[in-house]
């Protein structure tokens, strides 16, 4: 029935859980994650009387949550990137700090080297200087081995974030999970939301969108599916699926991220982009495993070249050289499906023709090669035999025994090779400055012709060191060791006995020129010269970079994947930021909005309060009238 005393009852009990709600809001106003809560009020049912409907009063419908779940999201988007931005730029920059470093990094590393080659270069014959450049070329390998166990440490730094982080998922779905429970069954009791919960379920997720990118559908019962990456389910109603890792398919000492499914772990590594977790996956495959690989490729540039030259030398006791450095060996990973018995090994051919990418090659009835990363096939020649290798970008691939399809192998050319670099020879005197031959012009020459110094093509050749002369019968022919008649262009290559030279100018008939033993070369810097240059010449990625090149480019890209990582981190916290304070200015308490509310509901209370007091007192006056 309506009446005063009921429908001020009714404000009197609306406005009491207004001003408990302003309260817990003020209380509340510095708690984290908290979502202000707003008394919705509606009006009590009328009463009909013949002169018309009468207002019973007011009723409270119930207690909500100032929130917008299209702001909620947007938060958690701009907090997995930073979360993944600023994972990216931390490690980025150790890693940066150990080979970009001005005195200590690669490039410096190497530029000390060739300044030793260039001591000896200008005195051949100083043991001094032969001393100085052994104990350089033992700090150049001492110093690659020292960045590539910091590598190997930083990706076994990443395997133990992986697996802290899995559990860390772990342990927020299960959480979110049991809230879920809870939740519904709040809902099914009341029929009202839970606030508090709510809000503590929301800040799990935020928690959660740290580690890993989410998204959260909620569901008519009140509980929040919770999916991560691109799609996989996490919390599903009261059910969480756990969040692991589990080791590579190739590599067994390397963890991925997964989530248990009923066969067991479901590798999920390539659907993981955001979040801490993303950012150490992004980190790993961009720029750690790039950086290792590229300093891989350094390191057999500079063996290629160094060993190479160095062997087309003699030594002080006039022994021809041998390798100044050794390196290790492309590295093979079965597949852990693998069905059949076949085992692959592989070698590096041509340094120059080394992409520094890995490969996976897989069996399919014949053998295809494709990069590891983006699939792209790769033209491979050969059958596998030892006789005739698979060959593909500088490697030479044996295969044995027998494969079946489906058979996968992950070829890594040249990121462990550096663990096998070392310094081969300790004796000064086995460094090999001079050339095996010289040439030389007979003084009696009347022309202008001159001759090169020769340059080695085949230090195996039993003739190598044999004596040669060449003898113009004209000014356009000349012979060998007195034998045939050979027409003479100015400049071109006279090779033979596994050496090369040339001859330019304007020979006279009669003039001679020779190549020798070069028995008296202890002084000569020729070999060492040819050592330089070739260490300056574009010997790498298909003769397109020096070593110095390639040194610097493998810096300088870590420098700016570096930057960039910064920069987005940078900018994602201004975004992140700006999400928070708009989600604040829809769900943060306002202390002045909630004094204005204070002294509103208080009124309305003391208004309701007066309202009960008039009815007692045409309660009273009903009474005393009918007493009189």
């Amino acid at each position: 029935m309506a009446d005063v005393m009921s429908t001020a009852v009714s404000g009197l009990l609306a406005f009491r859980r207004g001003l408990d709600t302003t309260s817990q809001n003020i209380a509340n106003a510095a708690t984290a994650g908290y979502s202000r809560q707003r008394v919705e009020l509606a009006t009590r049912p009328a009463q009909a009387y013949g002169s018309g409907w009468i207002g019973s009063g007011v009723q409270v419908s119930t207690v909500a949550r100032v929130y917008d779940s299209f702001l909620a999201a947007q938060v958690r988007g701009s907090a997995s990137s930073v979360g993944r931005y600023d994972t990216m730029a931390t490690e980025a920059e150790r890693l940066d700090n150990v080979l970009g470093d001005s005195k200590t990094g690669l490039s410096a590393a190497f530029q000390k080297l060739v300044n030793a080659f260039q001591e000896v270069a200008n005195d051949p014959s100083s043991v001094t200087s032969r001393q100085a450049l052994l104990s350089q070329a033992g700090v150049f390998t001492g110093q690659l081995q020292g960045y590539d166990s910091r590598m190997r440490g930083f990706a076994a730094e990443v395997n133990d974030r992986l697996r802290a982080g899995a559990a860390e998922v772990t342990s927020l779905a299960d959480s979110l999970a049991k809230l879920n429970t809870q939740i519904r069954d709040a809902y099914g009791r009341t029929g009202q939301p839970p606030n508090d919960l709510l809000d503590q379920r929301d800040r799990l997720v935020d928690q959660l969108s740290s580690h890993v990118d989410v998204s959260v559908v909620a569901q008519q019962d009140g509980s929040a599916n919770v999916y991560v990456g691109t799609g996989q389910p996490l919390v599903v109603g009261s059910t969480a699926t756990q969040f692991t890792v589990t080791p590579d398919r190739f590599d067994a000492t390397r963890l991925n991220v997964a989530i248990q499914g009923v066969g067991g772990p479901i590798d999920i590594s390539a659907q993981v982009t955001g979040g801490s977790l993303g950012g150490l996956l992004e980190y790993r495959e961009q720029v750690l495993d790039p950086a290792r690989d590229a300093l891989g490729k350094v390191a057999a540039g500079v063996v290629a070249i160094v060993n190479g030259q160095h062997s087309q030398g003699i030594t002080l006791t006039g022994a021809m050289g041998g390798p100044l450095f050794s390196l290790g060996s492309p590295t093979v990973l079965a597949g852990a499906g693998n069905a059949g018995n076949a085992s692959v090994t592989a070698s590096i051919a041509n340094a120059n023709a080394l992409s520094g990418h890995d490969y996976i090659l897989e069996y399919t009835g014949s053998w295809q090669l494709r990069a590891a990363t983006g699939g792209a096939t790769v033209a491979l020649s050969g059958t596998g035999t030892s006789a005739d290798p698979l060959t593909a970008e500088g490697l030479s691939i044996v295969v044995a025994n027998t494969p079946l399809p489906g058979d996968r192998f992950r070829i890594e050319p040249t990121r462990d090779l550096v663990a096998g670099l070392e310094l081969v020879i300790d004796d000064p005197a086995d460094i090999a400055a001079a050339s095996p031959v010289r040439t030389a012009a007979d003084g009696a020459n009347s022309g202008t012709g001159r001759i090169s110094p020769p340059a080695v093509t085949n230090a195996a050749n039993a003739a190598l060191r044999s004596s040669v002369t060449i003898e113009f019968t004209s000014a356009t022919t000349y012979s060998v060791n007195g034998a045939g008649s050979f027409t003479y262009t100015p400049g071109a290559p006279i090779a033979m006995n596994g050496w090369s030279a040339s001859i330019d100018g304007a020979p006279a008939t009669g003039d001679r020129f020779s190549i020798a033993d070069n028995t008296s070369g202890t002084g000569d810097n020729s070999n060492l010269l040819a050592i330089l240059g070739a260490l300056d010449a574009p010997a790498l990625a298909g003769g397109t970079a020096s070593i110095a090149e390639a040194a610097t480019q493998l810096t300088s890209r870590i420098g700016m994947q570096t930057s960039q990582a910064q920069s987005n981190r940078e900018a994602f916290t201004v975004v992140h930021d700006q999400d928070l304070a708009a989600q604040q200015s829809v769900s943060g308490v306002n202390l002045d909005e909630e004094a204005a509310n204070l002294i509103m509901l208080q009124q309305a209370f003391q208004a309701a309060s007066q309202l009960i007091a008039v009815a007692q007192s045409m309660f009273d006056s009903l009474l005393a009238a009918t007493r009189n």
